[in-house]
């Protein structure tokens, strides 16, 4: 399906690759010159580049689902000096499925913060607009060392957004999830020097191509650096144990904020797929498949530990965190596993998964202030009493109560509209979080499990592996619909007398919007799993990504003798 005119993309390729970094960069220069009295101005500004990087991002994906997938590379070098010495921004399938849920997922946020949150504290526009460019720029970059300054970018602005709001909750959390990502980002650099002392270069592809050429005596070395670049990076991806401090702060965090951080563990997903599947392919020698064993494992431990949190947790905003955890750590075991048909599956289950966490964030806060009999006035939800649905039945009779033919009081009480669509939307987050039919998430589960079980080991036998796997995404998604079924008899089914809430439509529109997106993955099942069979294809399949990236040159520049017009010098013989 195209979505904006071909020919125009085509005529501003390569140079709208870096279009989705400088927008939000120059977005957030312009705001931070206007004062925070001028919040309508700032709020239009963020809103208008907000959409127009969703537009760019629709953009490029729609030039990367063009045509053969083997051919749908674009690769800018912005200070046009020789690969591999140069910046090199690489856009290809799967960096423009990430792109794209960045345009939606943050269109989305800002628009449910500009109903209140953008003015809970100062520079959340700007801040906001970072968070957009370092994760963007986390998504193109084609080096270590630029994907480095951009997490901390992405880091930064995380900061800000956590602690937007202020109070005790959020600044202890703030602390421990700073103090966690500092040691990461040390991690990474440490990591990152050792693997330059042993290859020589920072860039992926000429990783990819020098990494076989390693030699025995130097090889040991390469892989403890790749083994402290996997744990920043696993850090970052909520792998257990190292996820302790995402609950924590995600659930303090404001809701537009919880929905945009759910895009930050895959920033680290994202990273282990494209570094393991161009670093450590078969062709990759000796450190061919490095690092999966321990990828498979620790992902189905983050699987299970995200199901028991679930299963644990009482309030919405840690059921959101753990549903992030769940997700990460099936995306991680299925990525470990190194098989293109399981692989592609996980890449349609991303985007969903996101979307349907990013919609139960937002949700959540909804939920709450719908427990406050004033509307505006937030309280801890522990701290109210729940009547049981059962004591309805105890209820004495009023004056002008309904009876049935038999003289019975009719137990029923019209629902407002309110109501009824923060429970319709509750129900639908449910479904895509459980993974439960019709919507995408069932479909992105059983494609998952389809794949685990038509793809047998060589052997030609399913291994122990392979069964524990299939068993802790089955009970993963019971242990999800139990707790968020409890939550929803909690927060929709029990309380009685309470005043329904004021449901403002600018906060609403989103969370509808993301469920929509995911009905949308529904119905077009089969075009998006293709195109996630062809972007899985290509991964497994890394030369092409290096040729393209090795093979660019820098476009000739006039001389200085040319520029003035003057014939050029004679060389001497």
């Amino acid at each position: 399906m195209t979505w904006l005119p071909s020919a125009l993309i085509e005529a501003l390729m390569p140079h709208l690759s870096i279009a989705p970094i400088l927008l939000p960069l120059l977005t957030a220069c312009v705001l931070l010159f206007l004062s925070e009295h001028r919040l309508r101005t700032k709020t239009a500004v963020s809103l208008a580049a907000a959409l127009l990087n969703l537009i760019l991002a629709v953009g490029l994906f729609q030039w990367t689902a063009r045509g053969d997938a083997q051919g749908t590379y674009s690769v800018y070098l912005p200070s046009n000096w020789d690969v591999p010495f140069g910046i090199v921004l690489v856009l290809d399938r799967l960096s423009a499925l990430m792109l794209l849920l960045v345009g939606v997922v943050g269109l989305m946020a800002l628009l449910f913060a500009v109903a209140r949150w953008h003015k809970a504290g100062a520079h959340f526009h700007p801040l906001f607009q970072i968070q957009l460019m370092g994760l963007n720029g986390a998504f193109l970059t084609g080096d270590l060392f630029n994907l480095f300054v951009f997490f901390e970018v992405m880091l930064a602005a995380s900061y800000g957004l956590l602690l937007h709001g202020s109070g005790p909750a959020r600044v202890k959390a703030g602390l421990h999830y700073l103090s966690v990502n500092l040691v990461a980002s040390s991690l990474f650099l440490v990591g990152a020097a050792m693997i330059y002392g042993v290859v020589g270069t920072l860039n992926m592809a000429d990783l990819a191509a020098k990494i076989p050429q390693v030699s025995a005596l130097d090889r040991p070395l390469l892989h403890a650096g790749c083994a402290i670049l996997g744990v920043a990076f696993l850090t970052k991806a909520a792998m257990w144990p190292l996820n302790f401090w995402l609950v924590p702060a995600y659930s303090s965090a404001s809701a537009p904020s919880g929905a945009i951080f759910a895009l930050l563990t895959k920033v680290g997903i994202y990273v282990l797929l494209r570094l393991s599947t161009l670093w450590f392919s078969p062709q990759a020698g000796e450190s061919a498949g490095f690092g999966s064993e321990w990828l498979v494992w620790g992902g189905m431990a983050t699987l299970a530990f995200g199901a028991l949190g679930m299963l644990a947790s009482q309030r919405p905003a840690r059921l959101a965190g753990y549903a992030v955890i769940v997700s990460s750590g099936t995306l991680m075991a299925m990525i470990g596993l190194g098989r293109p048909e399981v692989t592609a599956a996980a890449l349609y289950y991303l985007p969903t998964s996101t979307f349907a966490i990013a919609a139960f964030f937002l949700l959540t806060e909804l939920m709450d202030r719908s427990r406050s009999a004033n509307p505006g006035v937030q309280r801890r939800p522990e701290d109210e009493e729940d009547h049981l649905p059962f004591a309805l039945a105890d209820l004495d009779l009023q004056p002008g109560s309904n009876l049935d033919d038999d003289e019975e009081l009719l137990i029923g009480q019209p629902i407002p509209a309110s109501i009824a669509l923060l429970g319709l939307a509750f129900i639908c987050c449910t479904l895509l979080v459980a993974g439960l039919p019709p919507l995408s998430g069932f479909v992105g589960k059983f494609a998952m499990l389809s794949a685990l079980l038509s793809t047998p080991e060589p052997s030609g036998t399913l291994t122990a592996v392979t069964w524990t796997l299939l068993g802790l995404v089955v009970l993963s998604g019971l242990f999800a619909m139990i707790a968020l079924s409890r939550t929803g008899i909690r927060f929709f089914w029990a309380p009685v007398g309470r005043k329904a809430p004021v449901l403002n439509s600018v906060e609403y529109l989103p969370v509808a919007v993301l469920v929509g997106l995911c009905v949308f993955f529904t119905v077009r099942a089969e075009p998006l799993m293709r195109y996630a069979r062809d972007t899985a294809q290509v991964l497994y399949q890394p030369q092409g990504y290096i040729d393209a990236v090795l093979n660019t040159q820098p476009r000739a520049t006039p001389t200085n003798a040319e520029r003035m017009g003057a014939p050029a010098p004679q060389v001497l013989p």
